[in-house]
This record gives structure tokens, C-alpha cells and sequence, in this order.
């Protein structure tokens, strides 16, 4: 699944594919914010591992686990 998460004060935003599920993310990242944490991580499909700060996360997309489709529609 895609997951893009925005950083405040940066132009670009920090864009990866994951094999966690959506319900993982959320609550990776809900336990980073609940506890106060600095800091949460994430890993991509690749193996890199995304270290993200809390203080400056602006938002957080969790795409859906649906594969994309190609063609084209009519």
C-alpha cells in the first residue's frame, strides 16, 4: 500500500509503498503521538526504514491495499 506523509515547513512529502497493513500504520503512528514520542519508524518494501519526527509531521496518507489497474477506461 502507499503511504505519504507531509512534513510542515518542507515542499516536498515523504512518499513509499509498504507491505503493513493499514490498521498497522494507524496505530504505529497513533501510539508515536499518544505516548509523545519524537519520533516514530517506518520500512518501505525495499527494507529502507524512514525515521519520521512527530513535532513536525503535518499529515499522513494511508493508501488502500488495492492493486492498481491498468488500461484504459471506456
Amino acid at each position: 500500500m502507499e503511504i505519504r506523509i507531509g512534513i510542515t515547513n518542507s515542499g516536498r512529502e515523504l512518499s513509499f509503498e509498504s507491505s503493513q497493513s493499514t490498521a498497522e500504520i494507524e496505530k504505529l503512528i497513533a501510539d508515536a503521538l499518544d505516548s509523545g514520542k519524537s519520533y516514530f519508524t517506518v520500512s518501505d518494501d525495499k527494507g529502507k526504514m524512514y525515521i519520521v519526527p512527530t513535532a513536525g509531521l503535518a499529515y499522513v496518507e494511508i493508501g488502500s491495499e488495492e492493486t492498481r489497474r491498468i488500461g484504459f477506461v471506456g
